[in-house]
């Protein structure tokens, strides 16, 4: 999908996903919180997943992220339900998925802990500079007119990679296969955008 502001699979998750979502957003709203606060709890939870990764618990740390990463969709449904959509709270979620993100690999990297091989330690900086870059050749791309979502490995992607590989305790592997993911994908966004920003060029 060029140009879009999803992956395929993510469209389709959250197709499938949306009546649960919307009855969780309604729930939320019943006792008070608003979509920038759902937003803050979301990133906030994190930690306790870094915390339960540096304890030796991947399989609980990996059913952790599964619940705290469901905050993600909910505050935009919450955002969209109650009216509240502002370029703030837009802002706002996308910066501190960012925050998450570092959080969960920094809790990784605990995981691995002292005697970390360099393997270990090459893979996990892999997956977080490859994730960061897939953010922000989104983020520029829309900034210079040109957005663009190639490649599928989105956040939704990585993270669900992720929890799949800390339930099964396949850490190392799942850590590797974001790194090539993600990288991958960033590659692809630099590529899209430079063939058609050369388009552009010869049309003008």
């Amino acid at each position: 999908m060029v140009g879009g502001k999803s992956t395929v699979l993510t469209d389709r998750a959250r197709i499938a996903s949306n009546g649960v979502l919307e009855t969780i957003a309604r729930r939320l709203d019943r006792i008070g919180l608003t979509p920038n606060g759902v937003t803050v709890i979301g990133s906030s939870s994190h930690v306790i997943v870094a915390w339960l990764l540096a304890e030796g618990h991947p399989v609980v740390a990996g059913l952790a992220l599964a619940l705290v990463a469901s905050f993600d969709a909910v505050d935009g449904t919450l955002a969209r339900m109650t009216g509240r959509v502002s370029d703030f709270g837009s802002f706002l979620d996308s910066t501190l998925d960012r925050v998450s993100e570092v959080i969960l690999f920094v809790g990784l990297y605990l995981y691995f802990g002292r005697d970390a091989t360099l393997l270990e330690e090459i893979a996990i900086l892999g997956a977080l500079t490859g994730s960061l870059m897939v953010s922000y050749t989104r983020a520029r791309s829309e900034g210079i007119g040109l957005g663009t979502s190639v490649g599928i490995f989105d956040r939704l992607v990585r993270t669900g990679v992720i929890v799949l590989a800390l339930i099964t305790m396949q850490v190392f592997v799942g850590v590797v296969i974001v790194a090539i993911g993600a990288w991958s994908t960033a590659t692809m966004r630099v590529l899209d955008v430079a063939r058609r920003s050369a388009s552009t060029r010869d049309l003008s």
